[in-house]
């Protein structure tokens, strides 16, 4: 009888062992996610960001956003922080090549990272985001068919993120197949501020060194903000009525507006950033639960935004 109580004992103790490490499991279940990045000032980050955010709170995750305010270098010591803090993910929006320190130390940690329209690199699980080259493709032959395929062209770019970088790339290609396009300045505005106020003054300085109507037939940018600048720069200028042609990418709400009015800002692309969002927490999920994801880089779909549809949805 007494072995039979004993036994009895010893399964009630390890029930209860059992039970108090399911209570604890289910206390310390709750995944810690961190997402890192220079530019939450840009309104696309911070579109695709809240989106996550809002995933998140579906998968009941403890989500971390650090913003490190345009300073690129410094996502690498996040990135280690977060590794000492033993987080299950990393999310990362900046050049994966410029913080591979950061990256190695996630990849000894066995913590994997996913880059949110970042770029693609070994160190990352997969990149979610748009397809650039195909953006740049539909803008940059946008303007060659709207100036007939002649004249010059300023170019607003960033080189310093790849998600940017490849569209200038392609819109070089693009122009370059037109014999009588001819870029005149190809400018880097600085991004700290968001862009736009930079890019004004700077095309202020295009606009001034080619006073001549007509002399400048289209911006191309490589986002919106740039854009935006531009517009302003013309409008200021008095040169909105040459018909100088200015197209972006993301079509925020400011880019939008000026499609809307139809004056010279006639074009951008339509970057789905609640899908870039979503998509990147869908991956983030699958990770945690042990998925392999093969695809090192997933698109989320885009849409070319004018003057014709830019009221829809």
């Amino acid at each position: 009888m007494n072995t039979y109580r004993g036994a009895v004992r010893a399964l009630l103790a390890g029930s209860l062992l059992v039970a108090t490490g399911f209570a604890a499991g289910g206390a310390l279940a709750q995944s810690k996610v961190a997402v890192i990045t220079p530019y939450l000032a840009q309104p696309g980050t911070q579109f695709y960001v809240e989106a996550f955010q809002a995933a998140a709170k579906d998968e009941d995750w403890d989500v971390n956003v650090i913003d490190t305010a345009g300073d690129v270098a410094a996502v690498i010591s996040r990135i280690e922080d977060m590794v000492t803090q033993n987080v299950d993910a990393i999310v990362i929006n900046v050049d994966p090549t410029q913080v591979t320190a950061g990256l190695q130390a996630a990849a000894d940690a066995g913590i994997p990272v996913i880059g949110m329209d970042a770029g693609s690199d070994p160190l990352l699980v997969t990149n979610v985001t748009s397809n650039g080259y195909a953006m740049a493709a539909e803008t940059a032959t946008y303007v060659a068919d709207r100036i007939d395929g002649q004249g010059d062209v300023v170019m607003f770019i960033f080189e310093a993120f790849p998600p940017v970088q490849v569209r200038s790339v392609i819109a070089d290609a693009v122009f370059g197949n037109f014999p009588d396009i001819n870029v005149i300045d190809r400018v880097t505005p600085d991004v700290s501020d968001g862009g736009i106020a930079d890019s004004r003054a700077k095309m202020e300085a295009v606009l001034a060194a080619n006073p001549e109507p007509g002399s400048i037939k289209a911006v191309w940018a490589a986002w919106d903000q740039p854009a935006l600048g531009a517009l302003q720069a013309i409008e200021a200028a008095g040169r909105e009525g040459e018909g100088i042609v200015i197209t972006g990418i993301d079509a925020n709400p400011q880019a939008r507006d000026a499609i809307a009015e139809g004056g010279n800002f006639e074009a951008t692309v339509a970057q789905d950033f609640t899908g870039i969002g979503t998509t990147a927490a869908d991956v983030v999920a699958r990770v945690i639960a042990g998925e392999e994801i093969k695809q090192g880089v997933i698109y989320v779909p885009t849409k070319l935004i004018t003057a014709a549809n830019v009221d829809e949805e």
